[in-house]
């Protein structure tokens, strides 16, 4: 057996491996066999096996990881990306591509760019793809400075030239403000496509420049690109820009000559262009003829009726919707229904509104909230206002700049003003909106010195002093009583539009100057500029205060005659004013009963305030009762009535008034003046003996009571009971706020200059005739600038003519 088998082994051919790798030869010899090298090599080829074969399943451990990194990012489960993206290896540039864009479009642009940041930090180099993310994530943070920054780095990296890197800076520049570098990026690219043009018109639309739009629009068609639906939807942005109706049909018929006329899309644009052009016939027309719509074309009818001031059809428009095509409003529907609720003052369909977006989880909005704050300061209601923004998860400068003109619109003046400084403390940089706003809030309590420092602030801040901020300066200053100072600015304006003159002539009326405001209005038209209401609210104002009754008819007459305008609740307003001075209150009466408008608190407290002056009670119950009707709790309806019963002696009317008040949680406004002296403001109530030097103040305003004819017992005592008369002793108007800082202002101010005071109520006939009188015997010219007029008084005559 043993000579078979090494027979067998001698005559075996050599064999070679199953894995061809090396020839294995088996021989037959009797000397033994060293196998450790060809051991230790299948060793070896066994480990790199297996090494292989771990790799493999890594690379697909790792694809499967991106996978769902991608699922997660795609279905906007960002959270779920986010720890998943703590637990993956963070080498590839894929993987932070991925995260950011998920956070750009979640809308968390300043964590995108955070996490670009982290990127670079951890040594991860940022590709081509990267970069159009980044840059979108600083156009929604409007960060200028992060921008430059990005741009600055694709240069180093040379991609500068990629095309849809160029695209995003285009978009991101003009989103900053910069539009004029959207244009250098526009113009040095080698290659553009239809992106790049849509790109630089939606940018120029953004700067709010739609006729750079449209010209861009013009020279995109000569390079013979193809316009497609988002080309067509910029142009009709362009033209609300422009307010270009004729440009807006033009698009309108290539949209129909390219067939694109049933892109739901397009027809809400064309809907938008009609409504801002003031064609809401054509936007309806239009919106009956589209079968099928959704709730962005339904959104775009509410917005035409809303702008175009027909809020009962943009409410009806709602129920259509719902009724109708069964479309459920969204967050643009009730922003678009906002407007309307501001416009008729309905506080309670704008709660409505906004109960519906708690419910349907529409909140926290950004805009929507915004909205929010403006509907309720325009309805009356700053608390609520407040209210929402206290709320407010997430603030911008628009949602600030939002509260305080609520704050504004409402008379709670040192509220905006409290606002405007805590802006300021959150580190938000005030801009022309902010400015003009809180300009408005200055020029109601502040002095000339007070409105110099608010404007010095502007001036530091590096904002160029547009037109827009410019009038509210105008008005500022003017309302301030430093006339001439608001002259002087309006005469430096490079640029002046309609609202500049009718500010400047609103200046001189406040302040009694009819005449001159009439010479205004001829410069005004020699300028080519064309009057609107507020124009002839303006001028109608002045004739009223002037008392120019000739005058204000002539222009009532020519506002329909000559101009074509419908005179407004304001003008109306005026005329009564006019006609309630000559003193005819049967001819009010019936001016009043004949208005084709419906009479508002502001008409019956006109007609109100002419019954007081002209002592007819009659007259003056039907007016305030009509007020009382209108559930209008304005105190000096309440306290002008109280006073007509007491000086005609029905004294139990009087009371009754006094009670009446208090029981509706009515209390009279504390009158108070503010008077500045060697730059510095001093505020002052009746009987004020608070600041220093009240002692010579009071020795001062003795020695004049006596120069004019007055004392401590000799006022009008006609409001008061017989057994009241020692109670009218100690109230004698003699110690009035605006007495004690006319005193004030004469020792504090140097001979020959004006003295200038603001009150917070109408000045009293009492210090009236006081002021006039002290101005004579001293030759100083004394300002009183009260609620509603500038009172000069100079020589012992007013500039009001004694009818305020």
């Amino acid at each position: 057996m043993a000579k078979e088998f090494l027979n067998f082994h001698l005559h075996i051919a050599p064999t070679t491996s199953v894995y061809k790798t090396f020839p294995v030869k088996i021989q037959a010899s009797i000397k033994p066999q060293n196998h450790e090298p060809r051991i230790r090599h299948h060793r070896s080829r066994s480990r790199t096996t297996y090494v292989n074969q771990r790799e493999v399943r890594s690379i697909e451990s790792t694809v499967s990881s991106i996978k769902r990194l991608l699922s997660y990012v795609n279905s906007g489960y960002l959270e779920n990306a986010l720890q998943m993206f703590e637990k993956m290896c963070k080498s590839n540039t894929f993987v932070w591509n991925v995260m950011i864009r998920g956070l750009v479009d979640s809308g968390l642009f300043e964590e995108a760019i955070l996490f670009y940041y982290r990127m670079i930090c951890e040594g991860i180099k940022a590709d081509n793809f990267t970069f159009p993310f980044v840059i979108k994530a600083c156009a929604g943070v409007f960060g200028l400075k992060e921008g430059q920054n990005v741009h600055s780095t694709i240069i180093k990296l040379g991609f500068d030239v990629d095309i849809y890197i160029c695209n995003a800076l285009i978009v991101m520049y003009a989103k900053v403000g910069r539009v004029d570098d959207s244009e250098k990026i526009f113009e040095r690219m080698p290659v553009r496509d239809l992106v790049t043009w849509n790109s630089m018109i939606s940018g120029h639309v953004f700067a709010g420049d739609g006729r750079s739009a449209l010209m861009c629009l013009q020279k995109m068609q000569k390079f013979g690109v193809e316009l497609d639906r988002f080309s067509y939807m910029g142009a009709l942005g362009a033209c609300i820009l422009e307010r270009c109706l004729l440009s807006g049909k033009e698009i309108f018929c290539r949209v129909l000559r390219n067939g694109l006329e049933l892109d739901l899309m397009i027809q809400s644009s064309l809907i938008d262009m009609f409504g801002k052009c003031r064609e809401v016939n054509y936007a309806v027309r239009f919106c009956n003829g589209i079968s099928g719509k959704n709730v962005v074309v339904w959104n775009s009818m509410i917005g035409a009726y809303a702008v175009n001031d027909r809020p009962f059809e943009s409410f009806a428009c709602l129920k259509m919707m719902q009724e109708d095509d069964n479309v459920k409003p969204d967050t643009i529907t009730l922003m678009n229904l906002l407007p309307s609720c501001s416009n008729l003052g309905a506080l309670l369909q704008g709660r409505a509104v906004h109960g519906y977006a708690i419910r349907n989880g529409y909140l926290s909005h950004l805009v929507l909230e915004i909205a929010l704050v403006d509907m309720y300061g325009k309805c009356g209601s700053a608390k609520l206002a407040d209210s929402v923004f206290l709320h407010m998860r997430e603030r911008n400068l628009v949602s600030w700049n939002a509260m305080i003109a609520a704050y504004v619109q409402n008379s709670y003046d040192r509220e905006a003003i409290k606002t405007f400084q805590d802006l300021q403390l959150e580190l938000y940089v005030p801009d022309e909106m902010t400015f003009s706003t809180i300009l408005a809030a200055y020029a109601e309590i502040a002095l000339p010195k007070e409105g110099k420092q608010i404007h010095g602030h502007i001036y530091k801040s590096g904002l160029p002093l547009g037109t827009f901020v410019s009038n509210a300066m105008i008005h500022m200053y003017a309302k301030c009583g430093d006339l001439e100072a608001a002259r002087k600015f309006f005469n430096r304006m490079l640029f002046k539009d309609l609202v500049s003159w009718n500010t400047i002539i609103m200046a001189y009326a406040i302040h009694g100057y009819g005449e001159y405001c009439f010479r205004l209005f001829s410069d005004m038209m020699s300028e080519g500029f064309q009057p609107n209401g507020s124009t002839f609210v303006s001028l109608l104002s002045a004739c009223s205060i002037a008392g120019l009754v000739d005058e204000g008819w002539k222009y009532f007459d020519a506002m329909k005659r000559d101009y074509e305008l419908d005179p407004g609740i304001e003008h109306y307003g005026c005329i009564l004013d006019l006609i309630g001075r000559g003193g005819n209150l049967d001819r009010a009466k019936r001016f009043v009963e004949e208005m084709p408008l419906i009479p508002t608190h502001r008409i019956w407290g006109s007609l109100l305030a002419a019954s007081r002056h002209h002592r007819n009670v009659e007259l003056a119950e039907l007016a305030a009762n009509q007020i009382f009707s209108l559930n209008n709790d304005n105190t000096g309806c309440y306290v002008l009535l109280s006073n007509i019963y007491a000086e005609v002696g029905r004294w139990e009317d009087a009371e009754r008034i006094r009670r009446l008040m208090k029981e509706r949680g009515l209390e009279r406004t504390t009158g108070c003046s503010i008077v500045e002296c060697n730059g510095k403001s001093y505020k002052l109530s009746n009987y004020d003996k608070s600041q220093s030097g009240s002692n010579v103040v009071y020795d001062v305003l003795d020695i004049l009571s006596r120069k004019i004819g007055e004392d401590l017992y000799v006022c009008s005592l006609g409001k008061f009971k017989t057994q009241n008369i020692v109670k009218a002793r100690v109230d004698s108007p003699l110690f009035h706020s605006v007495r004690l800082a006319i005193c004030f202002g004469l020792i504090g101010t140097t001979s020959g200059e004006a003295v200038i005071i603001r009150k917070n109520v109408r000045i009293c006939e009492d210090c009236h005739s006081a002021a006039k009188k002290i101005s004579q015997i001293t030759e100083r010219e004394i300002v009183v600038g009260d609620s509603k007029i500038y009172h000069h008084f100079k020589d012992g005559v007013c500039s009001c003519g004694d009818y305020w």
